[in-house]
């Protein structure tokens, strides 16, 4: 061990972790990464980037069976095989992850393998070895999937998995339980059913994507039934009878009950944070009542001095741009500089299935709850030139607008591509613009962001094109 002295050492190399480390030294400080895994974390190696290009081999095959003959492409029996998919995804992580090792070295930040615990609140033990930080410690050691024990649906890795293990099956399973309806589950049931599963969404909530504007859930409810997608809304898993060749999940279904059969049942109802075993008691940091670090959220510092948490362990939203914008400005922080506060409110939600949804601010639920006098705009995708010629014209685009000052309060995208469309309205919340302001910007025709021109002017009873 050459050195074991820095002016920062950070917990977890995932999408918090890297870029505080990175941050820092551009500041001039000296930074090590401590992972007990692969670079990158869940994000890269086996959440966001492997699911998306699974999603891409999802959305391919479907354009394949459904409008090659419409556009003129001539092709024969379509099959599909899942080993070859995730071989691919798997390809694309590792390329991920060798990148982020890159990063690092270009930067030079020492990489250390292994557990790290906190030993005070400026020491880390990583095995034998003991590191010492001259001015923080940043803990960004991320989440993980969970199951359901007291039902009986505690993961086994084999009729009962994850999204870790789903990621890596060499075939898709015929029939596939999915528990849990938000971005995780509704991601992988759009994968499975494009791969010839027999797919079953459960969710607890009345809706699937419960957090998103109504609206939207109820498109992707509709186009997921229309796919085949056996969708069950406002259900609860009360029991599971967990074989080796299947599991029975018994629902509870309005006072009524039902089973469902499958081959798999996957496990997307929430993560559990991993703050066990790295010394937070030992070092004084103090937990909320729901088990997130608790941390004062203009400086991401803990209970403790010189401490910071950052990333899912730091609490909601659990997504990776969410930690990586804490991990750059955690860094700032220390390096002594005054970033701006972070805000909570106006981070991106997207969920990759297809269509996309992406979204921004209030939904129109918590507008009126907040008792907001608001007007909304909606703009289809079906009224759109783009969108008619790619033969994508499931969704609209929904704005939420304050009457008084014309602040847009939310945004609510439904569209193919609406995970890059949606930032044009993050840079608006971001900089107070109204919808005025954004209807005097000049869309290029056609695009798909035209939709967004045309809901902020129907908010204003003002569309051109409805």
């Amino acid at each position: 061990m050459a050195n074991s002295s820095f002016d920062m050492i950070v917990l977890g190399g995932g999408p918090a972790g890297y870029p505080a480390a990175i941050r820092a030294t551009q500041l001039g400080l000296t930074a090590v990464v401590i992972e007990r895994d692969k670079l990158g974390g869940v994000c890269v190696n086996i959440g966001c980037i492997p699911t998306k290009a699974l999603l891409h081999s999802a959305s391919t095959a479907n354009v394949i069976r459904t409008e090659a003959k419409e556009l003129g492409i001539q092709v024969g029996e379509v099959t599909t095989d899942y080993g070859v998919a995730m071989k691919r995804s798997r390809k694309v992580a590792e390329q991920n992850s060798k990148g982020v090792e890159f990063l690092m070295k270009k930067n030079k930040i020492t990489v250390v393998k292994g557990t790290g615990a906190l030993t005070s609140k400026n020491t880390v033990q990583v095995g034998s070895d003991t590191y010492t930080a001259t001015k923080a410690v940043v803990i960004a050691t991320g989440s993980r999937t969970k199951g359901i024990p007291p039902v009986g649906l505690e993961v086994n890795g084999t009729t009962v998995i994850t999204s870790d293990e789903a990621l890596f099956l060499e075939a898709a399973p015929k029939t596939l339980a999915i528990v849990g309806a938000g971005a995780v589950g509704s991601e992988f049931a759009d994968i499975f059913n494009a791969f010839g599963t027999e797919v079953t969404l459960i969710e607890a909530m009345p809706r699937v994507l419960p957090i998103e504007d109504a609206e939207a859930s109820d498109v992707i409810a509709k186009s997921f039934k229309k796919r085949g997608i056996n969708v069950l809304a406002g259900v609860k898993v009360v029991k599971a009878d967990v074989a080796k060749d299947g599991v029975t999940l018994h629902l509870e279904v309005g006072g009524k009950t039902q089973t469902v059969q499958a081959e798999k049942v996957l496990m997307a109802a929430g993560r559990a944070v991993n703050t066990e075993d790295i010394g937070l008691e030992k070092a004084g940091i103090k937990l909320t009542d729901r088990g997130f670090i608790q941390i004062d959220p203009a400086t991401l510092q803990t209970s403790v001095a010189g401490v910071y948490a950052i990333g899912d362990v730091a609490g909601p939203p659990m997504l990776a741009h969410k930690g990586t914008r804490e991990g750059i400005h955690v860094a700032e922080v220390i390096a002594g500089h005054h970033p701006k506060a972070i805000d909570y409110s106006n981070v991106p939600s997207v969920t990759y299935c297809h269509p996309e949804v992406a979204s921004i601010g209030l939904t129109e639920e918590q507008a009126k709850e907040k008792g907001h006098d608001y007007q909304v705009g909606r703009f289809p995708l079906s009224a759109n030139g783009r969108a008619r010629a790619s033969n994508e014209t499931e969704g609209f685009v929904k704005v939420i607008r304050d009457k008084k000052y014309g602040e847009i309060l939310g945004a609510h995208i439904v569209s193919g591509h609406a995970s890059e469309m949606i930032h044009e309205l993050v840079v608006a919340r971001t900089n107070e613009y109204t919808v005025e302001e954004v209807d005097l910007a000049i869309h290029a025709h056609p695009t798909l962001s035209e939709a967004i021109a045309e809901a902020a002017l129907d908010s204003l009873g003002r569309a051109v094109h409805i």
